[in-house]
């Protein structure tokens, strides 16, 4: 990737960015970066934080990735009280760079980037760890990141038939279940409490800002293969300890995950040890080692959302720009 002129940087608002949504190209490239971090061929730092005083926190995320010539920057607000102001909880910028010069390339809004993204991370560890036969998926949490986990697994890596969602929010339930039957046309049910979400499924995304189980041990059946995508900060947690105790575990990025997945409370605690911990999913993604090994074991995902999905994702909306000719050059830079 290389800038056209001297100090112009291509802009890319969220109608943009919406407009150059590619299903299968982002599923692929996140796969394709994941791939590469488990050869052990990118940089990249684990994700800083700045917590502020009113609850929330900002992140700043860089990635480079030699093979796909790409390098980038992602910088991401998160606080679960910005619904009430009219604001996304998740609010995220992303700035790619030219790995050759360090010239800007584009800015571009990263907020549904980072929504994408995730649900591919899911959607690919189901593809290597749920059971082949997966038909029925349940979803802890309706909120954006709920949609994405069943859209993109049901649309990518499983024959998913039946969805079932809980939500403590019931009008969010009703929104993933009319969302699920519509869109995706297959059936959907909202269940009363978060035991009947986990019970006879197959696969279960857990999307929730909890800082205390919400998923008990003794709920869990032989087979089940669980996205926990809500800790992404210290102090979150979604499972039961005794879950990750009797699962294979499989973690984005073990640094990373060790202090704001939902591995990093069970670790401080003693639950569980690093021994305990199987393997990056790029490492699975590279073949080096399996993803499931039976269809009886419990198998977890621990995603806590890397830069070098972030980066591979907004190239193929930047690549889909120059394409299309979408976007505003701006002199951003003196060159």
């Amino acid at each position: 990737m290389t800038a056209s002129n001297p100090g112009e940087v291509l802009l890319l608002t969220p109608e943009d960015v919406a407009r150059l949504f590619d299903l299968h190209a982002i599923v692929s490239a996140v796969e394709e970066a994941f791939r590469e971090k488990g050869l052990g061929r990118v940089q990249m730092p684990p994700k800083q934080y700045l917590f502020f005083e009113g609850g929330g926190d900002w992140r700043i995320m860089p990635a480079y990735i030699p093979s796909m010539r790409l390098a980038g920057v992602k910088t991401v607000g998160v606080n679960p009280q910005n619904p009430k102001r009219g604001l996304a909880t998740v609010i995220a910028l992303i700035e790619l760079v030219d790995p050759d010069t360090g010239h800007p390339l584009a800015v571009m809004d990263g907020t549904l980037i980072t929504a994408w993204r995730t649900g591919a991370a899911g959607a690919i560890a189901a593809k290597y760890m749920a059971r082949s036969g997966s038909t029925v998926m349940g979803v802890i949490g309706a909120g954006v990141q709920g949609r994405m986990q069943v859209y993109f697994t049901v649309e990518t890596v499983r024959t998913i038939t039946r969805v079932k969602i809980f939500d403590v929010r019931r009008e969010a339930a009703k929104s993933l279940a009319v969302f699920v039957e519509k869109e995706l046309g297959i059936d959907a049910s909202i269940v009363d409490e978060p035991l009947a979400a986990v019970k006879g499924v197959d696969i279960l995304a857990t999307c929730t800002p909890a800082r205390s189980p919400i998923v008990r041990g003794d709920w869990i059946e032989e087979g089940l293969h669980i996205n926990a995508i809500g800790a992404d900060a210290p102090g979150k947690e979604e499972l039961d300890p005794a879950i990750l105790q009797k699962a294979r575990i499989v973690v984005d990025d073990f640094v990373q995950a060790s202090h704001s997945g939902e591995i990093n409370v069970p670790l401080e605690e003693g639950y569980i040890s690093e021994r305990d911990i199987y393997a990056e999913l790029g490492e699975v993604v590279a073949g080096l080692k399996p993803g499931r090994v039976d269809d009886r074991e419990i198998t977890i995902f621990d995603s806590t959302g890397l830069a070098i999905q972030d980066v591979a994702a907004a190239r193929v909306v930047y690549e889909a720009a120059l394409r299309t000719g979408l976007g505003t050059r701006m002199k951003l830079v003196m060159a």
